[in-house]
């Protein structure tokens, strides 16, 4: 569902827990937006079709081993310490998120990304507590510089590629607007070469998963005898995924990723071209029909001997492939597999390469660059001070550059500036230890992230819902509580003008509504709904992930019910 998951789960309970309206207000966003008030008793008992969450019978030792290990976890990871006062503040919501594990039930890689955040933590802080023995060493100070993330990569140096295997190392990781550019030319005997993406690496398992496998066989398979294209997944556990082809034979060419479809409907089309030729070869504006010769031929973008212009670039909903500034293929992000996972390019087979760039990459800002760091900081929470607004916003550990962004622009309203308005950052662990240094000097910083327990999977957004209620209700203590996203623009004033005309205080829902949508069933896709997570056919009305408020008390419920394990649709 992109990135509207929590917005289904407060629909979902909104929906199910309505109990009377009381008013409707006036629609500013058109006919799919939905503003109500309703009254929620959390005294109540659930409604039939809400069930307690049952945590299922045990079937090994080893998934107890694996609930136990992650409840210590989550009860421990950020057990008080000599921490400053803002990584202290950073780990408000995450103290309060023990229920968690207890409520993994359709949540993929939810127990995994807990135990990876516990390594990932022990790391980060025995890298920290290393550094701050070494203050003052110049050449550990050298060291960390060099172990900051690049904005840019590359390798011009043809001498140092030529044939054979290349990896290019990615440091920290790729993000929406990342691109990879290949130049190079296929030779040898077949032309065929291949390009993967590929993760971090997982004890235990031989080999990284590979995020995204891009194969050029320029003569062909066992499935057909003409040039072709094949992209894929994979996973020591899973295996291949689904194998797309370009060109693709059925229905391949109708799916679209970013608005740009899978294969190109160029490839593998006859290709007619007219070339006037004359015995002089000096082309005439006026040739006659006996000088012109017509080719025709299959259209591939790639040819033996002739130099090709690659360019991967991370889009919003999956990989775009251009050659020679043409579009060609698209495959859409999978579960599990994301562009802030790839820690290496490998480029391997028949192909010559003369440069390999990385750009758009990862990057934090250098602290002694920035004039403006005071106005950048967060507005600390005053006690017993309700907000008016909380606003929530999703962002992954390496989007350094959409945080910035987002601090020097919509977080620059008065409102917020005058602490009417509190606005932090839901940031999940990441695997890579690079990111999570640079994290933890970013939440010392500007003290504006909350952290939490877990590793960074788009599947567990909910609980990135829920921790933004458990914010909004428990530590700021807000009328209102906003969820947002970091590539989004807030207007504060607007909202807050809206809230105050309507004057809603409870059972409020505001936002873009979205009717009749239907889970995705595609279980490689990465926004894959589990009928055991959700089992019916369509979703109730549900707000869109960029942008929804909803007021105290349903946020309150959204967590209380979370906990108790009521939170849960069966039917």
């Amino acid at each position: 569902m992109k990135k509207w998951l929590g917005g289904l789960l407060l629909g979902s309970f909104l929906v199910l827990l309505i109990l009377r309206y009381d008013v409707m207000i006036k629609n500013s966003f058109g006919k799919n937006s939905l503003q109500r008030s309703m009254t929620v008793n959390l005294t109540d008992p659930p409604l039939k079709w809400i069930q307690p969450t049952i945590a299922p019978a045990v079937q090994n030792s080893e998934a107890v081993s694996q609930v136990v290990f992650a409840d210590r976890f989550v009860s421990g990871i950020f057990l008080e310490r000599n921490f400053s006062h803002e990584i202290q503040a950073s780990l408000l919501t995450s103290n309060q998120m023990k229920h968690i594990v207890n409520h993994t039930k359709g949540l993929p890689n939810a127990l995994e990304a807990v135990r990876e955040a516990r390594v990932a933590w022990e790391n980060l802080l025995d890298t920290v507590a290393k550094k701050q023995q070494s203050e003052g060493n110049e050449s550990s100070l050298e060291n960390v510089k060099e172990k900051q993330c690049p904005y840019f990569l590359n390798n011009m140096n043809s001498a140092n590629i030529g044939h054979g295997d290349y990896k290019l190392r990615i440091p920290c990781g790729l993000i929406q607007g990342s691109a990879i550019t290949i130049i190079g030319i296929p030779d040898g005997l077949l032309g065929n070469f291949r390009i993967d993406l590929k993760g971090e690496e997982i004890r235990g398992k031989p080999d990284p998963p590979t995020i995204l496998h891009y194969n050029v066989r320029l003569q062909g398979d066992k499935v057909t005898q003409d040039p072709v294209i094949v992209q894929n997944t994979w996973t020591a556990d899973r295996g291949w995924g689904e194998e797309e082809r370009c060109p693709s034979a059925g229905e391949g060419n109708k799916k679209k990723v970013d608005d740009l479809k899978q294969c190109s409907d160029k490839v593998g089309k006859v290709d007619s071209r007219r070339f006037a030729t004359n015995e002089s070869s000096v082309i005439s504006l006026w040739p006659s029909t006996a000088e012109n010769k017509t080719r025709s031929k299959q259209y591939f973008p790639f040819k033996l001997g002739y130099l090709s212009v690659m360019t991967l670039r991370v889009g919003e909903e999956g990989f775009q492939m251009t050659v020679d500034g043409k579009h060609i293929t698209s495959l859409a992000y999978r579960e599990g597999l994301e562009p802030w996972l790839v820690t290496e390019v490998r480029i391997s087979g028949d192909i010559k390469l003369t440069s390999v760039l990385a750009s758009g990459l990862p990057t934090s800002e250098d602290l002694e660059h920035i004039n403006d760091l005071d106005s950048l900081r967060a507005v600390p929470l005053l006690p017993n001070q309700p907000l008016d607004l909380f606003i929530g916003v999703f962002s992954t550990a390496n989007n350094f550059k959409r945080r910035m962004a987002v601090r020097r622009t919509w977080m620059q309203y008065p409102a917020v500036k005058s602490g009417a308005v509190a606005v932090r950052f839901f940031v999940g662990l990441h695997k890579n230890q690079i990111v999570n240094e640079e994290l933890w000097s970013e939440i010392k910083t500007y003290g504006d992230v909350q952290l939490m327990p877990f590793v960074d999977y788009y599947g567990l957004i909910t609980w990135k819902t829920v921790a933004i209620c458990i914010f909004g209700t428990e530590t700021a203590s807000a009328k209102y509580i906003m969820k947002t996203d970091d590539d989004a623009f807030v207007r504060v004033d607007e909202v807050l003008a809206f809230l105050n005309k309507g004057n809603v205080s409870h059972g409020l829902l505001y936002g873009l509504i979205k009717y009749d949508a239907q889970p995705h069933r595609n279980t490689d896709s990465k926004w894959y709904i589990s009928p055991e997570e959700y089992p019916g056919s369509t979703y109730p009305p549900w707000a869109h992930g960029p942008g929804y408020v909803v007021s105290h008390d349903i946020a309150k419920a959204v967590y209380v019910m979370h906990k108790e394990g009521r939170l849960h649709i069966t039917s």
